[in-house]
């Protein structure tokens, strides 16, 4: 196989273009390309007047040998070979009992996928409902329903991914196949084939509720169990004769006992009283830093004009945008889930507290861009070394948000946010929002130094994108749940201070959005089958 690095197209074209333009590079009649694989596309806008697409791809040819000479003298084509994901061989330890996983995020989801699939029959629990009743749920509550505690944005099958943009890039290195593992899950169960190639992958809120739907059916069809309305409330353990705390079995609902020697705790960075009881029961916990701030909104076509040099072109997807700034405070200011042609949600999960997350549909085809501006915070910030700080830190800054929006999404022009003042009217920009708002003054959500950083980088990022410090631009709060605020402490097996408990995922503090969730419920799948066999 030829791997073509840097191949260059313009916006209107069709696979049998790339196909020709192969042949082209290597010199060959275009039917000596037996199959040519996207590997990797992305847009060079860097000239606004020259913007095209670049392609990395796989070609299969007749004859490979004869093309040697030219791959040898060329940086940009190689000789590659297709490694797929390869699952470890099963331990030597028997595994008396079913496997448990906690929570049915991306984690917990393919964590589940991959023991079935090799015959381990996990049963998953989840505290929330199934997506056939989750989202209605949802919906009614941005309708001005009553919160749900146990099915909200953050609970339910799918976890917190499945009401936001469905991001599927990740910074992590991936020498195993575990990242393409992920995606070739996520296309067998409905998604786009695009989301194995495209640089900034997503799938959008409205597909993956389907795929998600879908990867249950598989886990279930491969032997897997998945109970609804089954939440943590306790672990078991018993002393062994090494002296340390062995999982004997859990607690379920505050009645149920079921008896295991593993469970993968996949709670997500929201299971706030699971954190609670894990700690109490004396497992390894340790604050974390993450990030807070609040969402912007913008005309989806001013990101277009400033990143592409138009407003709408049918041959280009819905701009995004990256941006960064150092406060003078030192506080580092970026930009966070960003969501084109989006929504902002009320993503609540407690009662009387607040918070923001961004959601887009698979189209991106909303009128306003949205994404988080979040401020860096650290165990410093959160008032106490107690492992659990920086969710008393989250909880008060949501419990205002939720006093200033009296229950709604507090709402303001940034205009009004740099005079520290309460909006009383909307610009030219409406708001794209899932759920009740209200006016609101957020300088009254944060500490001054956070309030300092957003007025900072807001008004230098207006350097950068013109436009982005516009008056009218919307801003919502709170942004509390971009990572989880602690991390659970885990061995080279990936299990805790107590044999058998294998903490996994966003929530445990080991993933940073769906595919890294993923891959590492894939790592503790893994980890499991070498040291056992079902």
């Amino acid at each position: 196989m030829i791997r073509i690095q840097q191949m260059k197209l313009p916006l209107k074209h069709t696979k049998e273009d790339i196909k020709r333009e192969a042949s082209r590079i290597l010199s060959i009649p275009l039917e000596e390309c037996l199959n040519v694989n996207i590997i990797k596309q992305s847009i060079d806008a860097r000239k606004k007047k020259d913007i095209h697409y670049i392609y990395t791809v796989d070609v299969e040819v007749r004859k490979e040998k004869k093309i040697s000479h030219l791959i040898q003298k060329t940086p940009f084509l190689s000789v590659v070979k297709n490694n797929s994901y390869q699952f470890p061989l099963s331990g030597e330890c028997r595994l008396l009992a079913r496997p448990v996983i906690v929570g049915s995020g991306p984690a917990g989801l393919f964590c589940a996928l991959l023991l079935a699939k090799h015959g381990y029959a996990p049963l998953v629990i989840e505290r929330g409902e199934r997506i056939e009743e989750r989202e209605p749920i949802v919906q009614k509550f941005w309708n001005g329903g009553k919160l749900d505690l146990r099915t909200n944005v953050q609970f339910g099958e799918g976890g917190a991914g499945t009401f936001s943009d469905g991001k599927l890039n990740t910074l992590i290195k991936d020498n195993f196949g575990r990242n393409r593992k992920v995606l070739e899950c996520f296309v067998e169960a409905g998604a786009p084939e695009e989301i194995l190639y495209l640089n900034k992958a997503h799938i959008g809120t409205d597909v993956l509720r389907n795929v998600v739907r879908n990867i249950r059916y598989e886990i279930e069809a491969a032997g897997g169990e998945i109970r609804f309305c089954s939440q943590l409330t306790d672990i078991l353990f018993e002393i062994g004769e090494d002296g340390k705390r062995k999982l004997c079995g859990i607690e379920i609902n505050g009645t149920e006992i079921f008896s295991c020697e593993v469970c993968v705790l996949a709670v997500g960075h929201s299971a706030r009283d699971t954190f609670s009881m894990l700690y109490k029961k004396e497992l390894e916990l340790k604050q974390k830093a993450f990030a807070v701030g609040v969402r912007i909104q913008h005309p989806q076509q001013l990101i277009n004009m400033a990143q592409y040099g138009e407003e709408k072109n049918p041959y280009l997807p819905a701009a995004d945008y990256k941006v960064t700034y150092q406060a003078s405070n030192n506080r580092s200011i970026y930009s966070f889930c960003m969501c084109p042609g989006g929504y902002v949600v009320n993503a609540s999960s407690e009662e009387g507290r607040l918070a923001i997350n961004g959601m887009s549909y698979h189209s991106r085809a909303g009128e306003n861009a949205n994404s988080a501006l979040i401020v860096s915070v650290t165990p410093q910030d959160f008032g106490s070394d107690h492992p659990l700080a920086g969710i008393e830190f989250q909880r008060r800054l949501e419990e205002i948000a939720y006093l200033e929006g009296q229950g709604k999404i507090p709402l303001q022009l940034y205009r009004d946010f740099c005079n520290n003042q309460l909006s009383t009217e909307i610009g030219e920009i409406k708001p794209g929002i899932k759920g009740g708002y209200t006016f609101s003054n957020l300088r009254k959500l944060f500490p001054v130094e956070i309030n300092q950083a957003l007025l900072e980088g807001i008004q230098y990022f207006g350097t950068k994108i013109k436009g982005f410090d516009r008056w009218d631009a919307l801003l919502a709060g709170v942004e509390s749940r971009t990572s989880s605020p602690i991390r659970i402490v885990r061995d080279e097996q990936f299990e805790s201070n107590i044999s058998g408990l294998y903490p996994c995922g966003e929530g445990a503090g080991y993933a940073g959005g769906i595919t890294s969730a993923a891959m590492d419920g894939i790592k503790v799948a893994e980890a499991i089958a070498k040291r056992y066999y079902a």
